[in-house]
């Protein structure tokens, strides 16, 4: 089935909401440690309202799957090269091989923006995530060990980082 990427709108913030919230409790893909509302994220999405560095939403059959979003890595202009990408999949998309259809699909947008360079940051025991971005080229740029501590347990941060071009 087709899906289509197109900017976010006000309006998608709920869905993109509904399925950043479906991975809160899993303790695997985000620090945040309680689900998040619409108008907590509302200054995050205006931040996104930059033609450089935007959120997508990935639409299948109308309905909004996915979301994706290109974001400053370290605020400073001379770093405006590279950026952080993110990645939520709706839940009941896991699995079926649209995530690596959606970050290869990123990466011509990304290099039309003037991102040369692409970094995640990803828990170091998430294995599904950390597998599927090697999977596409991404190399293990470095460690931040023990860097969060959700319910008394500390997790550590491998960033991983790939070269566009």
């Amino acid at each position: 089935m087709s899906v289509a990427f197109r900017l976010a709108l006000e309006a998608d913030l709920p869905r993109i909401v509904e399925i950043y919230n479906s991975i809160v409790a899993s303790r695997q893909v985000t620090a945040d440690t309680e689900e998040q509302t619409v108008a907590s994220r509302l200054q995050w999405f205006k931040q996104h309202q930059h033609p450089k560095r935007p959120l997508y939403v990935i639409e299948q059959a109308g309905e909004v799957v996915a979301w994706l979003s290109f974001s400053d890595f370290y605020g400073r202009p001379a770093y405006q090269h590279s950026a952080e990408i993110s990645l939520y999949l709706a839940e009941d998309q896991r699995g079926k091989g649209l995530g690596k259809r959606l970050l290869l699909a990123a990466e011509p947008i990304a290099q039309e923006l003037g991102i040369e360079i692409l970094l995640a940051f990803i828990f170091s025991h998430n294995g599904p995530s950390l597998a599927l971005f090697e999977k596409l080229g991404y190399q293990h740029w470095g460690q931040l060990p023990n860097v969060a501590r959700m319910d008394k347990q500390d997790y550590s941060l491998t960033i991983l980082g790939k070269t566009l071009a």
